[in-house]
């Protein structure tokens, strides 16, 4: 009796981390869609590569969401086939996820140089793309920065170079004057460049990124217990109903 208690309890925590599984499914493919949006943002689409993080965690979204579906069904149904698939898959992402996370440490400085790479490319096609020279100004303003490395960035540039000014998007957002641009010191302008602004940014929100991934692969540890537990109970014959 008190075996068969135990195992409905294990049925009903398989459910329950079903459950949790659905959730951050959902949350993993609504967090990969908005960071890439902000990276094709940042980097103006010109490193495609940069992307693959966001992918990675949209693509492990829509498989949680989908495994969960074999937890629920088999637990329900006390099919050992498909808790053992529930298992199996949900190990496999588990392992994907630490994959993943030590590749992006290990490459961290290349998406650095790739940010570094398209702001360079971004100020220097600023006059001949009206697309990118909005998504430029809507960085400088949104981070507090200008031109990728430093304002200075933008004297090599025409028109600024011939008048020694910046775009007014490099303006303090309370500034007033006017010029403000021309002849810029730090006391009328952002003198940080973008680079080092928005990496600032990600190295703030990353650590929220990893503490949410952290919890959700604790879940999942518990889950793949659970779930093993649960198949030994069905192929053991315990009654769980």
């Amino acid at each position: 009796m008190a075996v068969e208690g135990g195992m409905k309890c294990v049925k009903f925590l398989v459910f329950f981390f079903n459950f949790l599984f659905w959730l951050c499914g959902i949350a993993l493919i609504v967090i990969g869609i908005l960071v890439q949006i902000e990276l094709n943002k940042t980097l103006i689409m010109s490193s495609p590569s940069a992307s693959g993080a966001p992918i990675v965690i949209i693509v492990v979204g829509v498989v949680i969401f989908f495994v969960s579906f074999f937890g629920c069904c088999g637990a329900s149904k006390e099919n050992y086939c498909m808790v053992t698939t529930f298992a199996v898959l949900l190990t496999c992402i588990f392992l994907v996820e630490i994959a993943a996370a030590i590749a992006g440490y290990i490459f961290k400085d290349k998406v650095r140089a790739a940010l570094q790479v398209g702001l360079e490319d971004a100020v220097k096609r600023y006059n001949n793309d009206s697309l990118v020279a909005h998504t430029m100004n809507d960085l400088q303003e949104k981070y507090s920065c200008c031109g990728a490395n430093n304002f200075t960035d933008w004297f090599a540039i025409e028109p600024f170079k011939s008048n020694h000014s910046v775009p007014r998007s490099c303006c303090w957002a309370n500034a007033t004057m006017a010029t403000c641009n021309v002849n810029p010191t730090a006391a009328t302008i952002n003198t940080q460049g973008c680079a080092q602004s928005i990496e600032t940014w990600l190295k703030k929100h990353i650590v929220i990124v990893a503490a949410v991934a952290l919890g959700i692969a604790f879940f999942e540890l518990l889950g793949i217990i659970f779930a093993c537990c649960l198949m030994k109970g069905i192929r053991s014959g315990y009654e769980v109903m």
